[in-house]
This record gives structure tokens, C-alpha cells and sequence, in this order.
């Protein structure tokens, strides 16, 4: 069975850091993209951060700078390291692996884990 348990969040001020985690159990944890996503209330969920398979990694405008998304293949654990941050970062942060075979899409996601900036 696939688990994945996402930690980190909380409450922090503007300029503050935070340090999101997303451990995974159940899965050949290496041949996976990782993504970072974010919901924030009333909007749609968006894609922040992806590490892939093969080591390559890309974000989105707005974190570019300041947020640093990692693994640790060991560990069968992402992380997004989240720099000076700013209120419009608030949201629900979800973890989400994805691997595409010839045969089958696998895609699993967290429960999600709260950040909230203040200002």
C-alpha cells in the first residue's frame, strides 16, 4: 500500500522559512517525480516545484529563488525548502508522485499540510 505522509508546515512570519517533507512508503521511491503543489482558499491547486526521476528540477515563477525542492532517494523522502516567504504563499502544500510506464500512469498524492504566512 502507497503512503505518503507530508510534514513541515505551520505558521511563520513574512521573510520566515519553513521546511516541508514528504515521506513515501510502498513505492519504488527513486523512479518517481516528485511534485510540490498549492491550494490556496477559493483557487484552484497549482503546480509550485517537480524533481524528477533523472535529477532534473523546475519551478514555477512566482518560488523561483526562493524555494528549493530536494530528494533523498534513501529515504524515500522529498523536501521543499521554502525561503522568504510572503502571504501569498498561504495554502495547503500536497506532495505528489507520478510515474508514466508504456502499460500504466501511477500517480499518488499526500493529505496535504498547512502553510500559513502572516503578515
Amino acid at each position: 500500500q502507497v503512503q505518503l505522509v507530508e510534514s513541515g508546515g505551520g505558521l511563520v512570519q513574512t521573510g520566515g522559512s519553513l521546511r516541508l517533507s514528504c515521506a513515501a512508503s510502498g513505492i519504488t521511491f527513486s523512479s518517481y517525480t516528485v511534485d510540490w503543489y498549492r491550494q490556496a482558499p477559493g483557487k484552484e491547486r497549482d503546480l509550485v516545484a517537480t524533481f524528477t526521476s533523472d535529477g532534473s528540477t523546475n519551478y514555477v515563477d512566482s518560488v523561483r529563488g526562493r524555494f528549493t525542492i530536494s530528494r533523498d532517494n534513501a529515504k524515500n523522502t522529498a523536501y521543499l525548502q521554502m525561503n522568504r516567504l510572503k502571504p501569498e504563499d498561504t495554502a495547503v502544500y500536497y506532495c505528489n508522485l507520478r510515474r508514466q510506464t508504456p502499460w500504466k500512469t501511477y500517480d499518488f498524492w499526500g493529505q496535504g499540510t498547512q502553510v500559513t504566512v502572516s503578515s
